[in-house]
């Protein structure tokens, strides 16, 4: 991933992801392109730990993540299942590990966070978003007959900033642990 270079007057939000391992990673990807509306997926498949940083504390935070990184091995987790999103649809992944990962971030970064990164995400892959009830619930029907549960290790976490479309990447760090 090449960083991006930052403009003073940036004003885009930080968004913080776990990495998928490739395998998962290409898995989802193909879910999103066969059922998530093509003029809304302009990101690739992710696993969302913050939705909106100050673009200020864009220093502080890759201190922490590089940090983490260095501390962590790569992060177990495991796919649980199917996640309804309401019209749309996700893959459910439980992570003790990670969820404590990025707890000690939130601590960290805490005053800085938006209203919804106060709150501890349900770590998921949405695959599918934004569709009529009825086409959601038939993939989620699909996914729940096929899909079989599986362990994984996040290999890294990553940071993007946020500019209305695609997002641009900053920086990926391996987990190293």
């Amino acid at each position: 991933m090449t960083p991006v270079q930052a403009r003073g007057d940036d004003l885009a939000p930080l968004i913080v992801t776990a990495e998928l391992p490739g395998d998962l990673q290409a898995w989802a990807e193909r879910l999103r392109q066969v059922h998530y509306p093509a003029e809304r997926n302009q990101v690739e498949a992710h696993v969302t730990l913050f939705r909106a940083l100050p673009p200020s504390s864009e220093a502080e935070l890759g201190d922490a993540l590089a940090a983490a990184a260095r501390r962590h091995p790569p992060v177990p987790a495991r796919l649980e299942g199917v996640m309804a999103l309401g019209g749309g649809t996700a893959l459910r992944i439980v992570s003790p590990a990670m969820s404590t990962l990025r707890g000690d971030l939130a601590e960290r970064f805490h005053g800085l966070l938006s209203s919804q990164d106060q709150h501890a995400p349900r770590l998921h892959v949405t695959v599918q978003n934004k569709v009529p009830d009825k086409e959601a619930s038939t993939l989620q029907a699909e996914l729940v007959r096929t899909l079989k549960p599986r362990d994984f290790r996040f290999p890294g976490l990553a940071l993007y900033r946020y500019r209305g479309g695609p997002w641009d990447p900053v920086k990926r760090w391996s987990f190293r642990g």
